[in-house]
């Protein structure tokens, strides 16, 4: 086994995938953009959930919009909806996991909040729950997912935005996740800023 020759397809492979997912993406991600943006003006704010590698994409996304992306602003209202432990073991002890993140999202979503629900499979049963629940809060929900989009994408809304990357492997959707984050983050930055270029 060549590991230099496997790597490097490895980086060919993301790097041909993001390319191919612009034209899927940009004007999707755009609209989501917006959403966040209007919502964040007024007084809204983002809840975000996903499991494993989309617990970690959640958490970083919150922690961008909380503290800064690239430029200096105020502080932005998220919440990663998968870092009390203390509430997601209660709720999975005496209900059950399908609900960790719908509960949440009953408690703290508001009418006009966002959710941004993460799942590479588009079949996560507990975002899945969270999406209903959203939908019962009079919440928008930016759905990122891939591998078709799942039951996820049969559940958004007229009012919802599927960003849902064109790939069947976990890690390549996984790194378009990533990107498509930063691009909201940067989005809603120039949104804010009044930023041209």
């Amino acid at each position: 086994m060549d590991l230099i020759q496997r790597i490097s397809r490895e980086f060919e492979d993301s790097a041909r995938i993001k390319l191919e997912a612009i034209e899927a993406l940009a004007a999707p991600i755009a609209g989501a953009v917006e959403i966040m943006t209007g919502s964040l003006l007024d007084n809204g704010k983002i809840l975000a959930c996903g499991n494993g590698g989309s617990a970690a994409d959640a958490q970083h996304f919150a922690a961008e919009l909380i503290n800064r992306f690239e430029m200096e602003r105020p502080p932005l209202a998220a919440i990663a909806l998968t870092t009390d432990t203390s509430t997601l073991t209660s709720i999975a002890n005496d209900y059950d996991f399908g609900q960790v993140f719908s509960k949440q999202v009953r408690a703290l979503g508001q009418p006009g909040d966002v959710l941004l629900a993460i799942s590479t499979s588009g079949n996560s049963p507990n975002v899945i729950e969270a999406i209903a629940a959203a939908h019962e809060r009079d919440m928008r929900v930016i759905a990122l997912t891939g591998k078709g989009g799942g039951r996820i994408g049969e559940l958004l809304g007229s009012g919802d935005i599927h960003l849902c990357v064109p790939a069947e492997r976990t890690a390549r959707i996984q790194e378009v996740h990533l990107l498509v984050l930063h691009c909201l983050c940067d989005g809603i930055d120039c949104l804010l800023l009044g930023v041209e270029d």
